[in-house]
């Protein structure tokens, strides 16, 4: 491998770094936001995006691509399920 570790591959290792931790949140935390645990997945998904508009890979920037589409349905999920303040019982 001889690829230099540049601007996109660094944008491309915060990405992958942002899924890592996402997934270890969900996997080791007792209860979990899903806003910061599907944000944190399309933060991931889109600096990955970047990186690979950059250095293509088209299996991987289709899988980004589905992966950033999961993390915002799992957004508006839970934007229309949370209870609004001063209607918590």
């Amino acid at each position: 491998m001889n690829t230099p570790l540049d601007w996109a591959s660094l944008v491309g290792l915060c990405g992958t770094a942002c899924i890592i931790g996402a997934y270890a949140y969900l996997t080791l935390a007792k209860a979990t936001n899903p806003f910061l645990l599907h944000g944190t997945n399309l933060l991931g998904a889109v600096l990955l995006t970047v990186s690979l508009l950059y250095h293509t890979n088209w299996a991987s920037l289709v899988l980004e691509f589905f992966w950033a589409g999961i993390a915002v349905i799992g957004l508006v999920r839970a934007w229309r399920g949370r209870v609004p303040e001063g209607e918590q019982g």
